[in-house]
């Protein structure tokens, strides 16, 4: 398992070895002892989900509030999705700062987010099967999200027609959420001082 950071601190790229024959393929595609060598940050499942996408479909930004957050272990069964971090920690240096990777069913790559991190992704197949695991279970008082289209986040999404569900499309600016004091601080984040010396 290569693991590697992304520009977003907090968050990471995962590559699993593959291993194919006339059969098919099996990898490890979860390994928390590896993860916590690698980065030094302890992932504790709470929860998995899953969720199956239409082409063109973005669904995010979505967050947690801190503390506890909800962090995120992310990969793409089937189909492919461009996916996409965001710092979202008022006092991060990098807030507001994104980065993305694409999973699909090929390379089999996996993101991890951490605590505070916002989360979408844009379908880019037909049908894009995204399987997470969840470091809390799901909270709706403590969830919130933020519009993906916001220029002042200004993720550059891929073309196309693009869809969003009533929810993300009557999500507020993030301008809005900072108002409210919804968004995440790196005090609040658990897991916090491990994210940031592993980079």
């Amino acid at each position: 398992m290569e693991i590697r950071p992304l520009s977003v601190v907090g968050a990471f790229e995962v590559s699993c070895v593959q291993y194919s024959d006339t059969r098919g393929v099996f990898l490890e595609w979860f390994r928390p002892d590896q993860l916590a060598a690698q980065t030094g940050y302890e992932f504790r499942v709470a929860q998995a989900n899953c969720s199956v996408s239409a082409r063109g479909v973005v669904r995010g930004i979505h967050f947690a509030q801190t503390p506890p957050g909800q962090a995120k272990y992310v990969t793409c069964v089937r189909g492919a999705v461009w996916d996409v971090v965001v710092d979202l920690r008022q006092d991060s240096p990098g807030f507001r700062t994104w980065d993305s990777v694409r999973l699909d069913d090929v390379d089999r790559r996996a993101v991890v987010i951490a605590e505070g991190l916002g989360h979408a992704f844009c379908a880019l197949t037909d049908e894009a099967t995204v399987s997470y695991l969840c470091s809390t279970t799901y909270d709706p008082e403590r969830e919130h999200t933020i519009h993906p289209f916001d220029p002042q986040v200004a993720i550059a999404w891929p073309g196309g027609d693009l869809r969003l569900s009533e929810r993300d499309a009557a999500a507020p600016t993030l301008a809005e959420v900072r108002a409210a004091g919804l968004l995440p601080t790196l005090g609040g984040v658990i897991g916090a001082g491990a994210a940031r010396h592993a980079v």
